[in-house]
């Protein structure tokens, strides 16, 4: 007699969104918040370290840089080795790794210390981003699958904003190292986020460790029979992508994955582009410095509003046309940026600019999540997002010589406009026939009734 079987694919696409997603939408989320945190408190600390060490404009730059590398080299290894290991246990490790490096910057005793601790704690902020939401995308019901992961991925900006709200109560009281002791936190947690978080179900599945498997699907699916005899079966293939670097550019998905690289790379380069310059770009067009900075709040609430709004709409209609919509809109706000525009215009141009930048970014990964099987999926958004972080390391670099040209306002935000163009034409070229499921990736006017894979 042949034992039962059960879909894991179509277990966690069809789930009801119950107590259990809750819990993995939180402790993601709450990871996120506090990577967010780690990586905006170097702009928060800057002022001080500067008079401090009487650091010039080039050492703070290189300090700057110096946890952008190790995003980069920490997104790719951390992002292959959870495809090895497990998403739980590499999510542990770069928690780790960021909240405790950057706790012990607070003892720096000079740059070079300090440069040496931010980009080990790097590695971690760079690891963990790819990991979380492939676990996030992993357990969200397909129905609302975008949408989670924006919500999941908006906590990056909400410990980026709580970075410097707390840095405008504290440091002037109790200097720029309590902001490194307040990093330590997610350290104390680690016990209790092992025992919360789960692993991967279709890790768990691949791994063949049905019993954690049964126990977590049996929470997803309540009305499911689970038994010892069950067998959990998987829709994807795994046969060619057990390596998965090489898997990348398998069975027609090279071409893609040059343009998800591409992507990756000029959406960061816009975002940090922005991030860097635009208060100094704005006070070049004949702003005041507060006005200036109140820009840089409106274009990351954009962000926010972008990337959760964009996950909506990616639900409803699908990741690849509402990508290349948000690229070239982007494009077009910072275009009009250029030109004088009443406050009320500007900062809805801005705003815009932060939706269609910040919130694409967190898309982006979605996307990725969603594009490959689940034995290579941290493996191409920890390569996607580690060639996106050189986007990031470029971009302020960049921005900043093009300034040194001193060429008209509407012509330095045309420039930082292009790569959101190039954006879009390569999210545009995205062949979506050669996703792990074809089927989940057409437009919902086009889909099958058919179950989907995740």
């Amino acid at each position: 007699m042949e034992s039962p079987t059960l879909n894991v694919n179509k277990v966690i696409d069809d789930a009801k969104f119950a107590p259990f997603h809750w819990k993995v939408l939180f402790w993601c989320l709450l990871i996120i918040i506090f990577d967010g945190y780690d990586l905006i408190i170097y702009g928060v600390a800057l002022p001080l370290l500067m008079e401090e060490w009487s650091l010039t404009a080039v050492q703070a730059g290189f300090l700057a840089s110096a946890a952008l590398f190790g995003m980069m080299f920490g997104a790719m290894i951390f992002g292959t080795l959870s495809d090895k290991i497990g998403r739980k246990k590499t999510i542990m490790i770069c928690v780790g790794l960021f909240s405790s490096f950057t706790f012990l910057g607070a003892f720096a005793s000079g740059p070079m210390q300090f440069a040496a601790l931010r980009f080990i704690a790097g590695l971690g902020i760079g690891g963990v981003m790819p990991i979380c939401v492939a676990l996030t995308s992993e357990y969200a019901p397909k129905r609302i699958r975008s949408t989670l992961v924006a919500v999941m991925f908006s906590g990056y900006a909400i410990g980026g904003m709580a970075s410097a709200l707390l840095g405008s109560f504290l440091v002037v009281d109790f200097g720029w190292e309590v902001m490194f002791y307040i990093a330590g936190i997610p350290t104390l947690l680690l016990p209790i986020i092992w025992k919360m978080l789960p692993e991967s179900l279709m890790y768990l599945v691949k791994e063949k460790r049905d019993t954690e498997a049964k126990v977590i699907v049996q929470k997803l699916a309540p009305q499911a029979t689970v038994t010892t005899s069950t067998t959990l079966l998987l829709d994807e293939p795994t046969k060619g992508d057990d390596a998965p670097i090489k898997a990348l550019f398998l069975k027609n998905r090279g071409f893609t994955t040059i343009m998800f690289w591409v992507a990756f790379f000029m959406c960061l380069l816009m975002v940090y582009a922005l991030a860097s310059w635009l208060p100094k770009l704005m006070i070049q067009a004949g702003y005041s410095l507060g006005a200036s900075m109140l820009f840089l709040f409106a274009l990351n609430i954009g962000g926010m509003v972008g990337a959760i709004g964009g996950g909506v709409l990616a639900d409803k209609f699908h990741l690849k046309p509402v990508l290349t919509t948000m690229f070239a809109l982007g494009a077009v706000s910072l275009i009009l940026l250029g030109y004088n525009s009443p406050q009320v215009v500007l900062y809805t141009l801005i705003a815009i600019a932060g939706a269609t930048t910040i919130g694409s970014q967190i898309l982006l990964y979605t996307f990725v999540a969603q594009y490959y099987p689940t034995a290579v999926r941290t493996t191409a958004m920890g390569w996607a997002s580690g060639i996106g972080r050189i986007g990031a390391i470029v971009g302020p670099i960049l921005t900043g010589a093009l300034l040194t040209l001193e060429l008209s306002h509407q012509t330095n935000f045309l420039f930082i406009a292009i790569p959101g163009i190039i954006a879009a034409i390569a999210i545009f070229l995205v062949n979506l026939s050669a996703a792990v499921d074809s089927k989940k990736t057409q437009p919902p006017q086009m889909a099958l009734d058919t179950p989907i894979s995740t």
